[in-house]
């Protein structure tokens, strides 16, 4: 008569190979993993093809802000031509998107994703910056960049790219915004207020994050301001259905809306 427990131990003995593979491909194909493996795209892509000594590379940086939340930014360059703060997406399929839209689109086949507008993401990355190293905002420029296979069905605006394209875009600065001496206190300042790179760090500034998105929207224009220009958001009224939302004073610089809730 065969031993249970020597059949058992051969079955695992041969199976446990495959076990420990479906987990490490289930690891690097989660949201986070897929994210930090965008983030090591993006650093090589810097540091093959901009200049350190003129583009100083500050990488995954977490900032506590005076509201008692967290922002955590992809890349940040601090050059001689302002500080240009990268929004990385590492994403595959069909991406729709505005600039005005809450939330873009991923189509992969038959099956659509959605998630936030990484313009307004690395709006508040720009914030915070301004908040803390006390930089005026023409010194900082928005970039976000996808990498992995995928395909632009929508046009994007001149500071979205795909691949390697935002490289360029960088070099099309060339009117320096920031001395010598405003680029080391801005370097000292990040070193000081940037919070420990760990896992810890991650896992606190998700929790904010969640905490932050499950706040329901306040619903009085006194006490709304726009989340891309920080003006003040007006009551308006659609003119060809007649439905009422709130619009950004600042129109038309800036054409933000939100619904009414």
């Amino acid at each position: 008569m065969l031993d249970p427990i020597a059949i058992y131990s051969t079955v695992f003995s041969n199976a446990w190979p495959i076990f420990l593979l479906i987990i490490v491909i289930l690891f690097f194909k989660s949201p986070f993993m897929k994210g930090k493996i965008g983030e090591v795209i993006v650093n090589s892509i810097n540091s093959a093809t901009l200049d350190e000594t003129i583009y100083i590379p500050i990488k995954n940086v977490t900032l506590s802000l005076k509201d008692g939340s967290t922002t955590q930014i992809d890349h940040i360059l601090v050059s001689k031509y302002g500080l240009f703060v990268i929004e990385t997406k590492n994403m595959k399929g069909w991406i729709f998107g505005g600039e005005d839209q809450k939330e873009w689109t991923q189509q992969i086949f038959k099956d659509k994703y959605r998630f936030q507008n990484p313009l307004r993401q690395n709006y508040r990355h720009i914030k915070a910056l301004e908040e803390i190293l006390e930089v005026p905002p023409t010194a900082l420029t928005s970039v976000i960049a996808f990498v992995g296979e995928c395909t632009f069905k929508t046009t994007m605006p001149e500071n979205v790219f795909r691949g390697i394209s935002y490289t360029k875009y960088i070099k099309s600065f060339d009117q320096e915004r920031l001395n010598p001496l405003q680029i080391r206190q801005i370097l000292s300042k990040l070193q000081r207020k940037q919070l420990e790179q760990s896992f810890t760090t991650d896992r606190t500034h998700v929790q904010n994050l969640k905490e932050r998105m499950e706040q329901p929207v306040v619903s009085s224009t006194a006490a709304m301001t726009c989340s891309r220009c920080g003006s003040t958001m007006v009551l308006r009224q659609n003119k060809k259905n007649g439905e009422e939302f709130y619009g950004c004073s600042n129109y038309p610089k800036c054409k933000h809306t939100a619904p009414i809730v």
